[in-house]
This record gives C-alpha cells, structure tokens and sequence, in this order.
C-alpha cells in the first residue's frame, strides 16, 4: 500500500499547555487532527468554565492560518469543584468533559482528588448532566509497584464507580495494560478507553535497555510486551470502544533530561505516522480510519469529520528537536526514520 486515505481525525486527549509552548506545538496538531480533547492540567489548572473558554481562546490565537481546527475543552475536576460550576459546563457547547487526576499521579496532578469516594457528589451530577468524565486510571500508592497501578485502580475504585454511576460516560485515559483492555470490553457502552502511539508502538525495554532514555518515560510507564500486543489488538480490533488518544505531552528538553525527569512523550509531530505504524506492524491498517476518526466522535455524541487527510509510504527522519531560542521539545523517534509521512496539500 503506498497511500492511505482516512476521513479527517481527531485526538482524544492532548497536552498543549500555554504560553510559547502553545504557539509550537499547536500547528502540530491543526495540520491533521479537526478537533481534540484539551487536558486541562496547567499551572494553575483549568477548574472553570470562564478559565476554559479564556483558554479555548488563546489556543485559537496559536492555530496557524488557513487550518480549521477546534479545540473541545475540559475541566480539572477537584474536590472543591461545584455543582453549580458542573451545571455551567453541561450548558456550555464548549466544554464537552471533567478529567479526573488522582493527585500525583502525573504532570500538574498536585491539585487532583485525594479520596476518590469524597468525591461521589460531584460523579452522581456529572451523571445527570450527561458530562462524560476523563479519568487518569492509576493509583499512587507508593506501597504500589509502579506496573501494577493501573491494575489496582481499576480493582480497588473503577469498579466501584462504575457500580455506583452505571449511566455516566467514563474514558479510561490512555490504558497501558491486558486487564485495562479486558475490562472496558467487559463494560457496558458507557465506558470506552485511548490509546497512546507509544503503547502501541513500545514497551518497556524503549526506557530501560541500553541505558535510561527518559524521552520514552511517560505516565503510565510503559509496560510488557505482552501488554503492548493486547493494545495493538484491542486499537485495530474495530471495537468502538477503543479510539486515538496520544496524550502528546510537550516538555522542554532540559526538564526531561535531568536528575528527576518529568514524564510524558510529545508525539504530536507526527502523531498519525506513527499509528500508522503500529497498525502496519499489525497488518490492521483497514481499520485505522474506524480508530483514529470514527470511535472517538460516536462516543462523545459529535459529528464525525467530512474531509480527509491522506498518508504516504514515504521515510523520512524526524527532528533531533522542536522550537527556537529557549525552546527545545524533543520528540518521539527524534533522529529516527518514520516509514509514513503526511500528504500535505
């Protein structure tokens, strides 16, 4: 196959974060995605609707010209969020979803929920509202062995929430694991999952073997191969359920290559490339379109795209960085060679 032709995609779950940062990375994403989930874990995170559309707007500032792209925001569900405020989201056509952060689970999580249960209230109104609810599914226990939290948080609170909140929407964030893709099969339509270009494409030996590569260290961690053959199966398996997410996550590359490396891979470069890869390591690329422009829009009850993008059988080598003067984001595969490339018009 030398070209394939998908209708327009959308992302999921990204990071864009503000500032100079936005203006680098957004052109990124507006060149192939029509819309994605904006996370909402800025300093200080995005708890309101009046924050979230000052946000929306700034984002539209760093779109390049002559891209149509629509930023679809969230709020950074707290214990001290209102109901009120979750009244005013679900009125809003501009925000379409809460994230849930168990606090210190990852980047900008110091403000997340401490007491999953505490926050009951505010799962029974998003509920009500219809407001489907994000969540990072990992515990941060620290007694927790680091590849096994994402295990226990669907056995020790998903369940429960589930129970207790059959009719609420819930995306289980970017799962990494066998026992996450079997569970959100197991579940009723309400519950789906994203999955990440990096835990379809890698598993732990990219972080660890050869020495630490911290451009490769993301939350959650990679895991197993075993783990990272069920995703690839569960992500070309044409089931609903499982849609693009690539949770890019842009840090500057001195903050990732430091005594205490911050997580997350920024995978917005060349985000499609590299499903597209996966899904040719999986002799599954009919069913890329399903994942990358379908699923994800069915679920959040919004239009499925009209135009399209178009990738070709082509190498070429990605950047050792991005940014100019004081910014330098590294990306996935920097210095590598990608085997599909982009079309652009």
């Amino acid at each position: 196959m030398k070209t394939i032709t998908i209708t327009r995609p959308d992302d999921w779950h990204l990071h864009v974060r503000n500032g100079a940062i936005l203006k680098t990375v957004m052109p990124h994403t507006a060149k192939q995605f029509a819309r994605a989930i904006i996370m909402p874990n800025l300093k200080p995170p995005v708890t309101s609707v009046a924050q979230a559309l000052i946000y929306r707007e700034e984002i539209l500032q760093a779109v390049p010209a002559g891209l149509d792209f629509m930023p679809l925001m969230t709020l950074y569900l707290t214990g001290s969020t209102s109901a009120d405020e979750i009244k005013m989201a679900a009125a809003s056509e501009h925000v379409h979803a809460f994230k849930l952060y168990p606090a210190g689970a990852t980047t900008n999580s110091d403000s997340g929920v401490a007491d999953i249960k505490s926050i009951y209230p505010l799962l029974a109104a998003l509920e009500k509202h219809d407001i489907p609810l994000l969540i990072h599914g990992e515990v941060t226990d620290e007694a927790c062995d680091i590849f096994d939290r994402e295990r226990v948080f669907i056995d020790k609170y998903l369940n429960d929430i589930i129970c207790n909140f059959p009719e609420l929407r819930i995306v289980v964030e970017h799962v990494t694991t066998t026992e996450a893709v079997d569970f959100v099969k197991a579940c009723g339509n309400t519950v789906a999952a994203t999955i990440t270009p990096q835990h379809l494409l890698f598993n732990r030996n990219a972080i660890l073997a050869g020495g630490i590569k911290p451009h490769y260290y993301c939350l959650p961690i990679l895991k197993r191969e075993s783990h990272r053959l069920a995703l690839v199966k569960a992500a070309s398996s044409g089931n609903p359920k499982f849609f693009l997410g690539t949770d890019s996550a842009p840090h500057l590359s001195d903050l990732k290559e430091n005594a205490c490396g911050c997580a997350g891979c920024y995978s917005a470069h060349a985000a499609l490339e590299l499903y597209a890869e996966a899904f040719e390591q999986g002799d599954a690329l009919h069913k890329l379109e399903g994942f990358a422009s379908f699923h994800g829009a069915d679920f959040y009850r919004l239009p499925r795209n009209s135009g399209t993008v178009t990738l070709e059988k082509a190498s070429w080598k990605v950047p050792s960085t991005y940014g100019e003067n004081n910014l330098s984001i590294t990306p996935l595969k920097a210095n590598e060679e990608l085997s599909w490339k982009l079309k652009l018009d």
